[in-house]
């Protein structure tokens, strides 16, 4: 239920969120180099152990521009290579083709998986989106790698040389994260330091200057800087950030906070609860100033405040609001917030406020808010145009629909705040059929650039920024690479036509092959680019987009059901591969082609599968009519689409063996199992794997966004008992049969974990065999590594049980044993035969000298 289990942005701070803070990338499922050297001088970077960055040079006419940014890169010569070369194969003999952890090959230098698995998957570099600076020579981003020999977390701020894709380490730190530029060489990031949890604001440029701007006592995030340098040559930025504030207007500060002698907790409201915490009274605010250089080098803040204050209002939104939530700009500060007069556990209603540099000014701001008549849903993604002057945004128009149609909207004026709707139409369903979500305004404010999904993938479109030039035609897309967008960014702030950057788009992007991916886009052109790769291109992982395929099969009704394919990457079509069958969460969510760490395709193909991953009934990214075909009807339509998937599976991909089929879902895809236990279609598998899925539907209110089952289910559960009953998997447990596996994490209030109990004692008083994985300190995703490795090895070694992979794997492994004994025997047979044919010879030499 909820939160949909499919690719997530693989930056994603773990740390951030147990310090209490939203976090940053994380998109509403439930909606919602090779090695450089350092600077001075030192070991490898981070991301070398699995990536070459260098792909290709895609701008040369910033190659002149490189030679100051790039640092000296020492070669090694022919013989040091020979001499390594000569090392690595000799290391590499030592591990088998199934050895989990990386192994070095002589190609490039880069780091190459001898076999992708979990292992490798979750100790690989995780970047972030990178962040040009206004010239477009140069991009700050994190990455960071777990060790899964140390057991812990390391990161680094790096620059990447856009000219020729070279990247070298900046700053290095496990708390260093969030870099933005103030000049076109010089960045601040956030840095946790301590034992007090508190956070730094530091300056540093990237020939190796660094120092303190300013000590906050607590935890900070989502930072954002913009240059409002006037015209008197003096720099300026706008920064803002997040932090938690107490009811007393301190910052919240988890670490050093006074623990109350009782552990009891009073409520006398809803939402008690949100994702994976209780609720307090502490609340996310934004704090804005102006950030100023110091004559003497370096920055400090001016002015900072906090601009919500006094307003009762709180954002970024929780559980996942961050950057997105707000933006800055030259003439005030543009925010989301829940609508104060609605309760939050039972409306999505938020509202977009607009807070001008003279409220922020008062000891007591009052924001004033944007009016969308009509549209009173979720408010999203407010991005302020360059010149300060207008703000573009989305709004959706359900207040209880949380994965409504985005609509796409303008405010051209701020002293009035009234929005206008992109392509809306008079019986208010809009002209696009696409829900909008990240914005982008050209360098000169004429055309946005949206990202939105389509068949699988998150695409960029472009369109004018006026509603009415808009409307004459459907955005058009701009091409990119293989995968989806993540991130967009100008490469460049000019509008120059002289420049050679100019109307360029710096995009991150992955894929199921590639976890990050810069490239460069231009719109003009309809052409894109390579920068660099984190995993080139699939290749460190053993993986190629060749292994991806998709199919298209007719679906419960009148439409087209979509479906994505990955095969092994040793596939022979010759051979016949059991079937992993994925569903996925939402309901209102889709598999796409992106990376994750947590259900990633490759990772069950490499064990030997053919991995179909179907987006039915209730999917985005194929119109709203299909996605909005899944309300009341939970195991209606989509029940019978995947019905009509296997069977297309059986009878058309003659490679795949469905006989020996499994199937494991999540959220949603957690109730789709239960529900596929109780009828014909759960018979078809020899396993199944259930995460955090529903047991019960007359438990649904034993969630904390009530909003969601009213929506889903079509009213409360007092007011339509029968709505719920309907597909509630529980009422066919006479059915439960087939071999089950259950996963719930005790912090997951979305789905407590009494669901998962539930299952697992009727599977096991059934005498189904069946089994149960439970993380006390997980919500409704397992986002520890630790953790993380041990679902993956309960999951894989549950469903290549009942497939037959593990006893194939065991009689694969068996025969090559009897072939090396075979040949060690013939070896040991020729041995003796050189020997004796030796000994022959020597006694007729002797003979003859007699």
């Amino acid at each position: 239920m909820g939160v949909q289990e499919g690719p997530e942005w693989c930056g994603y701070d773990e740390q951030a969120q147990a310090a209490g803070l939203s976090m940053r990338g994380v998109r509403r499922g439930r909606k919602r180099g090779r090695g450089c050297t350092y600077l001075d001088g030192g070991a490898p970077h981070l991301d070398d152990t699995t990536t070459t960055t260098t792909q290709a040079v895609i701008v040369p006419e910033l190659q002149f521009l490189s030679n100051k940014h790039t640092p000296r890169r020492l070669f090694p010569s022919f013989f040091g290579v020979l001499t390594i070369t000569f090392f690595v194969c000799f290391i590499s003999s030592l591990f088998s083709t199934t050895t989990a952890s990386p192994v070095l090959t002589s190609d490039n230098m880069t780091i190459m998986a001898t076999k992708f698995t979990p292992e490798v998957m979750l100790s690989a570099a995780r970047r972030s989106p990178a962040v040009p600076n206004s010239n477009g020579t140069l991009a700050l981003y994190t990455v960071s790698v777990y060790s899964f020999e140390e057991h812990k977390r390391k990161s680094e701020i790096r620059v990447l040389t856009i000219a020729n894709g070279q990247s070298t380490v900046l700053v290095e730190g496990n708390g260093a994260s969030e870099p933005n530029w103030v000049g076109d060489e010089e960045f601040v990031w956030l840095e946790g330091v301590g034992d007090k949890g508190e956070t730094e604001l530091r300056w540093g440029d990237v020939k190796g200057q660094r120092g303190r701007v300013a000590v906050f006592p607590g935890p900070v995030g989502n930072l954002k800087v913009k240059d409002v340098s006037g015209g008197d040559g003096e720099k300026r930025f706008v920064i803002a950030f997040s932090v938690v504030m107490t009811p007393e207007g301190e910052m919240h500060n988890p670490v050093t906070e006074k623990k109350p002698l009782s552990s009891g907790r009073v409520y006398d409201g809803l939402f008690v609860r949100h994702w994976d915490s209780w609720n307090t009274e502490n609340r996310n605010s934004i704090r804005y100033g102006i950030l100023v250089p110091v004559a003497s080098g370096g920055w400090k803040i001016e002015g900072m405040v906090d601009a919500l204050w006094g307003t009762g209002l709180s954002s970024p939104v929780p559980p996942f609001g961050g950057t997105g939530d707000f933006d800055i700009g030259p003439r005030g500060l543009v925010f989301v917030a829940k609508d104060p007069g609605l309760d939050p556990a039972i409306y999505t209603k938020t509202n977009l406020y607009y807070l001008s540099l003279r409220e922020l000014a008062q000891a007591e701001p009052k924001p004033k808010l944007v009016e969308t008549p009509g549209l009173e849903g979720y408010s999203q993604s407010p991005v302020f145009s360059n010149d300060g002057n207008k703000i573009a945004f989305t709004r959706m128009r359900s207040k209880q629909y949380e994965s409504d149609k985005t609509r796409l909207l303008l405010v051209k004026d701020l002293d009035e705040l009234k929005a206008e709707e992109f392509y809306a139409t008079e019986d208010g369903e809009g002209g696009w059929d696409a829900r909008p979500d990240a914005i982008l305004w050209s360098a000169d404010d004429k055309t946005l650039y949206v990202t939105a999904e389509h068949r699988a993938r998150s695409l960029i479109f472009q369109l004018p920024s006026s509603p009415s030039e808009a409307g004459k035609n459907l955005p058009s897309v701009v091409p990119t690479t293989d995968g989806s967008v993540n991130d967009l960014r100008l490469l460049s702030t000019t509008v120059s036509a002289h420049s050679p950057v100019a109307g360029r788009l710096f995009v991150t992007s992955s894929s199921l092959v590639d976890n990050s991916c810069y490239s460069i886009a231009n719109p003009s052109q309809s052409t894109f680019h390579v920068v660099s790769s984190n995993s080139k291109q699939g290749k460190s992982f053993g993986l190629s987009q060749l292994s991806v395929d998709d199919i298209t099969f007719k679906g419960a009704g009148d439409y087209n059901v979509h479906a994505l394919v990955m095969r092994p990457s040793n596939f022979n079509p010759k051979k016949k591969y059991p079937l992993c069958f994925l569903i996925h969460g939402g309901p209102q969510g889709a598999w796409s082609d992106s990376w994750s760490t947590r259900w990633n395709p490759a990772v069950f193909a490499e064990q030997g599968y053919v991995v179909v991953s179907p987006n039915p009934t209730g999917s985005t990214g194929y119109g709203m009519a299909l996605q909005n075909g899944i309300k009341g009807d939970w195991g209606g339509k989509p029940y019978n689409d995947l019905v009509n998937a296997f069977e297309y599976i059986r009878d058309h991909l003659d490679y795949v063996d469905t006989d020996r089929a499994v199937a494991l879902g999540a959220s949603y895809g957690g109730y789709m199992v239960n529900w596929i236990q109780g009828h014909p279609l759960g018979r078809k598998f020899k396993a199944l794997v259930c995460h955090d899925g529903v047991f019960s539907t007359s438990n649904q209110w034993s969630t904390e966004e009530l909003f969601f089952p009213i929506h889903d289910f079509e009213g409360t559960i007092y007011d339509n008992k029968e709505g719920y009953e309907k597909w509630d998997p529980a009422k066919h447990l006479n059915e439960w049969a087939t071999p089950q596996l259950i996963i719930h994490s005790e912090l997951d209030y979305r789905l407590p974990v009494t669901e998962g109990l539930a299952a697992f004692n009727v599977l096991q008083a059934k005498k189904v065999p069946s089994k149960l994985l439970v993380f006390p300190d997980e919500n409704h995703w397992v986002l520890k590594p630790e953790n993380s490795l041990v679902w993956h090895r309960e999951v894989l070694g549950w469903i290549n049980k009942h497939s037959g992979v593990e006893d194939q794997a065991q009689a694969e492994s068996q025969t090559q044993a009897l072939a090396a004994k075979r040949e060690a025997e013939r070896l040991e047979q020729q041995e003796r035969d050189n020997y004796n044919f030796a000994a022959l010879v020597r006694k007729l030499v002797l003979a003859g000298q007699r």
